[in-house]
């Protein structure tokens, strides 16, 4: 997979950040929640980014 780093409102870490991908998908970098009290499948999991992560992507057309 190759991956292209899109956009991140963090100039000193590399998070949160979204990249694309040559598959036409989107990865998202962030913050592991562990109080969301949700039941995710074993395979799956959660991050948490903040809505100017994606106001930023759609404000600059990148998503």
């Amino acid at each position: 997979m190759k991956v292209m780093k899109l956009v991140s409102t963090c100039d000193i870490k590399d998070w949160p950040t979204i990249y694309a991908t040559d598959r036409g998908t989107l990865l998202v970098q962030g913050e592991t929640p562990t109080d969301h009290g949700l039941q995710i499948p074993a395979h799956e999991t959660l991050v948490e980014i903040p809505v100017e992560l994606i106001q930023k992507a759609i404000r600059d057309n990148l998503i």
